[in-house]
Formats: structure tokens, C-alpha cells, sequence
């Protein structure tokens, strides 16, 4: 029997979600009841084969009037803590998109709601679903690369300029006094944050005990469009994680695992991981990935594992944390970049190295000798 699903958000990245939905409808797991937007959907708009779902501006309306079991919350990143908290009082279970929150404060006013409520909360992020991950954390903990060092991550992307006018809440850190938060390590390059400190064993908030953060911007924008951090944890081995929107020719995002003996690499969007150790040749191997949507109807349905708790994401919002309170991303200078026309975005020069440099060193612009970063510019926030 398939389990109905509301989707609120369905523009933007919310089509990716009504594809999945309409994926795991084909195969008959689930069926979309409901879909809340601001405005309705047009029919060319919704998929093909998802029937004439419900649609409301009203959220909670909707999942009264539907009776869902699920609902995925593909909005606003402001939004999402009041949504998720009226899903989960009508015992309503979630897939809540990432960020799950534009403060740590929000984030514990969610988790916390949905404990009590005793509804089951997955966070998107999708590269967690990934057969690579279990593998790796295998991998490390038997010794495969020697002595654990600590773990880089790389994201060289680019964005046009149209990217931070696509929605009133683009590219900002605050919108009508409300946190947004909405900036390169926070939002499209978030997984390789959480991939990377899911890695080393650091996903609790409690994990945490310090982070540094380098955060700049080429574009007009209140958010950091070229940034990198630095988190410190229980472990004892540093997670440093470099990225930019602003590259000069774009690639796949990566995490990195340093030992003593040898390096594991991780295309996280892949799934495609590269070990390299001492006295053997280099093993490059594709795996598999389990939906989280699919996981969390698994879960609901028979109890299996949900993969991506609100908790496992604690040491993630840490990090969303230390961004919310560091000073307002600096400016780089316009000799530091320029723009691209037939690309309408701009573009940092030698930042592409940078990125790679810091994932592989471990360390901050700034300690790379980028021109453009500033020692002491650098504040540093220590959670406990």
C-alpha cells in the first residue's frame, strides 16, 4: 500500500522532488496527495503520472484535508522550523531539505518539537545516502590508510549572477530581520560540509569544540560566495572545508579522508570513491545510493534505520552557527575578480587551486597566502 505524500516547495529545487515523488510512485511506494505552494501549480508544471493533487497555500490545512503520512519540506530556509513543527503536531513524519535551519536556536526548536511530537525526521542531505559512506568510515576504522589525519573537502562551483535574483531570500544572511544564513558552505555546497564532518565521526552538535571560519564574497550579495572553515572535534583530527562559487572552471565537489599511509577520495555526487594507499595500486570504485525519501517511507512503514536524523546533523548546524555570528563576509577586491559575460558571473582567478590546496592541507586561505585573505580578519568561534 503506498503512503500518500505533501510536498511544500515544489518551484525550484522542489521539481527535483517531484520527479523522485513521482519515481517512487511508479514503483508504487507512495503517492503525492498534496502539494502547497504560494501560488498553484499549472498542469504543465506537475510531472506526468502524478495524478491532480490538492493544492493550498495553507500548509497545515492541507495536511488535515489530505491525511498525509509524510511531508517534504522543499521551502524557504526561514520556513522550515514553523512547518516541520505543524507536520510533526499532526503526527505528520518529514523530510526536511537542507539546511534544517538558519540558526542553531531553529534547529533546536525543531528537533526538539519533533522528539516530543515522536514523529520521524529525515534531513536532505542525499549524499548520506550514499553505499560510500558506510564503506569509508569502514575503511578508516580498520586501518586502510594508516593513522586517521583529518579529512578536506572542495567544492569549486560556479554561479551566475541571476542565481542570487532568483528568489527575494538569495544570497542573504538576513531578510526582513529573519536569519537566511543563505551562503556557500550553508547551502549549495552544504553536503560537502556534512559529508565531511560525517567522515570523521563528528555529527553531534557535542562533537564540536572549535571552528574557524574565512568567509568572502566577489559577488554583490550579503552571503559569502568563496569561503572556507575549519571545525575542531572530540576526535582530534581537524575537518577543513574550502569552497567557492566564483571558480574558474567548474568541477565535482570532493571530500578527502588524510592517513598516514594513504588518501580516500570522495566524489560525493558520484558516489565514486579512489583509494590510494602505500604498497598498492589505486582502487577507484562506483556505489549504489539509498533514496531518503524511499528510507524514510522504509522506516515509517517497517522500522528500518532512518540515515539522516536531525541529531546526526547537530555538528552541521554548529557550523551554520559559527557563520550566523561571524562578521559579514568581506568584500574581495575588484582587482581579485571579473566577470564573464557570456557566462553572467563572476570569477576569482587561481581560486580553483585554493580550494584544492585547502583540502589537501587542511588549512585556510589565509594560511595558503591567498592575496585576498586576511589573517586577522579571521574570527574564531568555539563551541562546547
Amino acid at each position: 500500500m503506498s503512503t500518500d505524500i505533501v510536498l511544500a516547495g515544489a518551484r525550484g529545487h522542489g521539481r527535483w522532488h517531484l520527479d523522485n515523488i513521482r519515481r517512487l510512485q511508479d514503483k508504487g511506494i507512495v503517492r503525492l496527495a498534496g502539494i502547497c505552494e504560494l501560488t498553484p501549480l499549472a498542469a504543465a508544471e506537475l510531472p506526468d503520472g502524478l495524478g491532480t493533487p490538492e493544492q493550498s497555500a495553507d500548509f497545515g490545512a492541507l495536511l488535515d484535508s489530505t491525511g498525509a503520512r509524510i511531508a517534504v519540506i522543499c521551502t524557504p530556509i526561514p520556513t522550515h522550523t514553523d512547518l516541520a513543527l505543524a507536520a510533526a503536531e499532526r503526527g505528520v513524519h518529514l523530510l526536511l531539505e537542507k539546511p534544517p535551519a538558519p540558526s542553531y536556536a531553529e534547529f533546536r526548536r525543531m528537533a526538539d518539537g519533533v522528539a516530543r511530537a515522536g514523529v520521524a525526521c529525515q534531513i536532505g542531505f542525499q549524499s548520506l545516502g550514499s553505499h560510500a559512506v558506510p564503506v569509508i568510515r569502514e575503511l578508516i576504522a580498520e586501518g586502510a590508510i594508516g593513522e586517521p589525519a583529518g579529512i578536506g573537502g572542495a567544492g569549486a562551483w560556479a554561479r551566475a549572477e541571476a542565481y542570487y535574483r532568483r528568489a527575494p531570500w538569495a544570497g542573504k544572511r538576513r531578510l526582513n530581520g529573519v536569519d537566511v544564513i543563505d551562503g556557500a558552505l550553508t547551502n549549495p555546497l552544504a553536503h560537502a560540509v556534512a559529508t565531511a564532518l560525517a567522515l570523521n565521526g563528528t555529527t553531534r552538535a557535542e562533537d564540536v569544540t572549535g571552528i574557524e571560519t574565512e568567509l568572502l564574497r566577489a559577488n554583490d550579495i550579503e552571503s559569502d560566495d568563496t569561503s572556507c572553515v575549519r571545525v575542531t572535534s572530540t576526535a582530534g583530527r581537524p575537518v577543513t572545508v574550502a569552497a567557492t562559487l566564483c571558480a574558474e572552471d567548474p568541477d565535482e565537489p570532493y571530500v578527502l579522508v588524510h592517513g598516514s599511509r594513504g588518501r580516500i577520495t570522495f566524489w560525493y555526487k558520484q558516489d565514486r570513491v579512489l583509494l590510494q594507499r602505500a604498497d598498492h595500486g589505486p582502487e577507484e570504485t562506483e556505489y549504489g545510493r539509498t533514496d531518503l525519501l524511499e528510507n524514510l517511507v522504509d522506516h515509517v512503514t517497517t522500522g528500518a534505520g532512518l540515515l539522516v536524523t536531525p541529531d546526526s546533523t547537530g555538528a552541521f548546524m554548529k557550523v551554520v552557527e559559527a557563520i550566523r555570528l561571524a562578521p559579514d563576509p568581506a568584500p574581495l577586491p575588484e582587482e581579485a575578480w571579473h566577470f564573464l559575460p557570456d557566462e553572467g558571473r563572476r570569477v576569482v582567478p587561481g581560486v580553483d587551486g585554493l580550494v584544492a590546496a585547502a583540502a589537501d592541507t587542511l588549512s585556510l586561505y589565509s594560511e595558503l597566502g591567498a592575496p585576498w585573505a586576511f589573517p586577522q580578519a579571521r574570527p574564531k568561534e568555539v563551541s562546547t
